[in-house]
């Protein structure tokens, strides 16, 4: 699906190809207010990103980027240089109001959502707020008090490493349903780092399942997560996911 944006020069519009999943196009004919995009802390890098809210569906998608030299699209009548092509893929929102929960619990208090969940450099959290499974999905990562029946939170750092092994074990389950085969890359970063890294295959699933799992949190957490899952320690000369690759090379050609 093609989608418009002013170019900013006055002279026209550029327009950008995205992959969306049939439904959300469908979604976004039915109800054009439906769909936005806004920009929101990547909470892995702490930098600005842009993701994709859908609130009738009551999902959030994550704006993946990829990017191919001397390429360029070919739409309606027009050429669109660049040849980006973005695709949309559905993210948990818990892992953005994590980033906000931790940084909050440096207060040591327990403390309203509405007071944890603020960002001058990305308004847009805010929205975040509106989900309706937000109560639900905050029991997996905090401790809750209600007073004068209103709710209160706390970062629960021992409830969020479980959630976050829930997640690997799910990633583990899809990339074997998926067939995806893990084993050549970890032991390619076993061989570049000099370490050695068991050959048993789980293993190997359960190092990958963290290395995606990990785009998604601190590196502090990331860390905390490999010892609560008593993943051997990597060296600081393990060499990055192919996402955070991309990340880095997309910001040297700014």
């Amino acid at each position: 699906m093609a989608g418009r944006a002013n170019c900013g020069d006055g002279v026209g519009t550029r327009q950008h190809v995205f992959l969306l999943p049939e439904y959300l196009k469908d979604a976004s004919k039915k109800m054009k207010s439906g769909l936005m995009f806004i920009k929101l802390v990547n909470p892995c890098s702490g930098e600005g990103a842009l993701y994709l809210l859908n609130m009738c569906l009551q999902q959030l998608f994550e704006i993946k980027v990829f990017k191919e030299k001397h390429h360029s699209w070919f739409i309606n009548q027009s050429v669109q240089s660049g040849g980006l092509l973005y695709f949309a893929t559905p993210m948990d929102p818990l892992f953005l109001l994590l980033h906000y929960l931790i940084k909050a619990d440096k207060e040591g208090k327990f403390q309203p959502l509405d007071q944890v969940v603020v960002d001058d450099m990305f308004p847009d959290c805010i929205l975040l707020l509106k989900f309706l499974e937000l109560e639900k999905l905050l029991r997996h990562v905090t401790e809750e008090k209600e007073i004068d029946q209103k709710k209160y939170y706390k970062y629960s750092k021992e409830k969020t490493l479980k959630w976050l092994e829930k997640k690997v074990n799910q990633t583990v389950a899809a990339l074997k349903t998926n067939n995806v085969n893990v084993g050549a890359r970890v032991q390619s970063i076993a061989f570049f780092s000099g370490h050695q890294i068991s050959s048993d295959k789980e293993e190997d699933y359960v190092h990958y399942a963290h290395g995606l799992i990990s785009d998604y949190i601190s590196k502090e957490l990331s860390d905390d997560l490999s010892k609560y899952l008593k993943l051997p320690e990597s060296p600081a000369s393990l060499p990055n996911p192919p996402s955070k690759v991309a990340a880095q090379r997309q910001r040297r050609g700014k």
